[in-house]
């Protein structure tokens, strides 16, 4: 019979055995990003089967499978990277946990894109080159697979370095630098391309100016109270009324195409009737919540995260509505052209494209999603609900103020700017909080105190900057390799 073990053996085979566990860890740790591309290949994969069993006509049956592929793969950089700027401030303020935010976020955008979608793209993005001047057939063909490529590699590589860029814009860009290598500088509409270029500045500036705005008000009518919870009790539901309202009207003019089609005046009774009605159903509602709450701003801010979450709810909903089309617009235009051999004012968008879209931002967001969730909602500046309710209530403002102006802005760019706005507010008031006590701090102290991460801030603005051009130059190259390829 063989001698037991001794201490010695022993404490060696426990040292063995933790080693093993440890490595274990390690490749369980290594491995978790590669699920992630495992999924999402199959994804791209599972789109052109969809492609192939739906159409299957031999001529064009590879080059809409490859465009179905194109098509999957950027709804997922949409879901990975735009997502966030509902779904951020919302995790930021520990409204809600990450996975249930996800959850969330993904089922609203899915129902938006799938219940009110729009039935109809505009042809060449939003009128940027005029199909006419593209020589039909493979040059017009090609112009579309390298705008969707283009700005879907784009997207991805600005995942990647943690910034959220614009995805309307991408794939602007794309279209212009594959319109201009196609057919020319004559063929861009460049009055339209004036309009995007002042939203580069016009969106961040505007969701800045109205989340702070927001927050002011805030601390002048509740915080700045001594009966704060009577305050809250008051402004609370009138806070709450302006963003069902607003968003009533954000959906009526944006969202419902699939539902119902609303003039803007209808829209706008629609808001009016919605926020009196919500405005009066919160009443008894804040009043039984703040019932035993202190009178202290931790219990107001503790009021507002209810509405923030269906505030971030609704956001996911009107963007799955409306920022679908940027991936499944040139996809369904890839499969026109190769139905028809041309391509019309508007085109009707196949059910099948409409489903690759919803589900793969649906993808995208589970799967890539967390870390640009982290950058907006806690990276940038420090957020609660209070504060993120600013946001999501600047951003449907925003919307419905540019839409009655005119302006193609980027729900990107209002909902970061409202970020860096509620920032920028808070370290002007505690400049000014400073001041007037005068209490100078020194240069070292004042850096210190910053409430805006400037890393970030650069970051995203020289992301925002580049959008168009790099996506643009990205789409002309690519262009140029697919037509010597066809």
């Amino acid at each position: 019979m063989a001698n037991a073990p001794n201490g010695n053996q022993w404490a060696r085979l426990d040292r063995e055995l933790h080693r093993i566990s440890r490595i274990e860890i390690a490749v369980a740790h290594t491995s978790r990003p590669l699920v992630g591309t495992g999924v999402a290949l199959a994804f791209l994969v599972l789109a052109a089967l969809l492609a192939e069993l739906v159409l299957g006509f031999p001529p064009g049956g590879v080059l809409v499978a490859a465009a179905a592929v194109f098509g999957a793969y950027m709804a997922l950089n949409i879901g990975a990277n735009d997502v966030a700027n509902n779904m951020g401030p919302v995790v930021g303020a520990r409204a809600l946990r990450m996975s249930t935010a996800i959850v969330i976020a993904a089922l609203a955008e899915i129902a938006g894109a799938l219940l009110a979608g729009s039935d109809v793209v505009s042809t060449i993005s939003v009128g940027i080159v005029d199909p006419q001047s593209v020589p039909q057939g493979p040059p017009l063909l090609a112009m579309m697979m390298a705008a969707l490529m283009a700005a879907a590699l784009f997207i991805n590589f600005a995942t990647l370095i943690g910034a959220p860029v614009s995805t309307t814009h991408s794939i602007v860009g794309g279209v212009m630098g594959a319109g201009i290598a196609a057919a020319g500088y004559e063929a861009l509409n460049w009055p339209m391309m004036g309009r995007i270029t002042a939203s580069w500045i016009v969106s961040p500036l505007m969701g800045g100016a109205i989340a702070a705005a927001v927050l002011a008000l805030i601390r002048n009518r509740i915080s700045q109270r001594a009966d704060k919870m009577a305050a809250a009790r008051r402004w609370v539901p009138i806070l709450v009324g302006i963003m069902g309202g607003t968003f009533a009207a954000y959906l009526g003019i944006k969202g419902l195409g699939r539902i119902v089609t609303l003039s803007g005046s209808e829209a706008l009774v629609l808001g009016v009737v919605s926020g009196l009605l919500l405005w009066g159903a919160t009443i008894p509602v804040i009043r039984r919540q703040s019932e035993g709450m202190e009178n202290r701003m931790r219990s107001v801010k503790a009021l507002f995260a209810l509405p923030l979450v269906i505030a971030a709810t609704l956001l996911s909903f009107a963007h799955g509505a409306n920022d679908v089309a940027n991936a499944v617009g040139p996809l369904a235009a890839i499969v026109h052209a190769a139905e028809h051999g041309a391509l019309a004012e508007g085109i009707a968008v196949p059910n099948w494209v409409m489903l690759i879209g919803a589900f793969g931002i649906a993808f995208g967001l589970f799967l890539f999603g967390p870390r640009l969730i982290r950058r907006v909602g806690s990276q940038i500046t420090k957020l609660n609900p209070m504060r993120s309710y600013c946001v999501a209530l600047s951003a449907a403002v925003t919307v419905i103020l540019a839409s009655w102006l005119g302006l193609p802005v980027s729900s990107t760019h209002i909902a970061v700017g409202g970020v860096f706005g509620i920032g920028f507010y808070r370290e002007w008031e505690a400049g000014r909080r400073q001041y007037s006590t005068s209490q100078r701090l020194a240069r070292e102290e004042r850096r210190r105190r910053k409430l805006v991460r400037r890393s970030h801030f650069l970051t995203i603005v020289a992301a925002w900057v580049v959008t168009v051009p790099l996506a643009g130059s990205l789409a002309a190259g690519i262009f140029w390799l697919l037509m010597l390829i066809v």
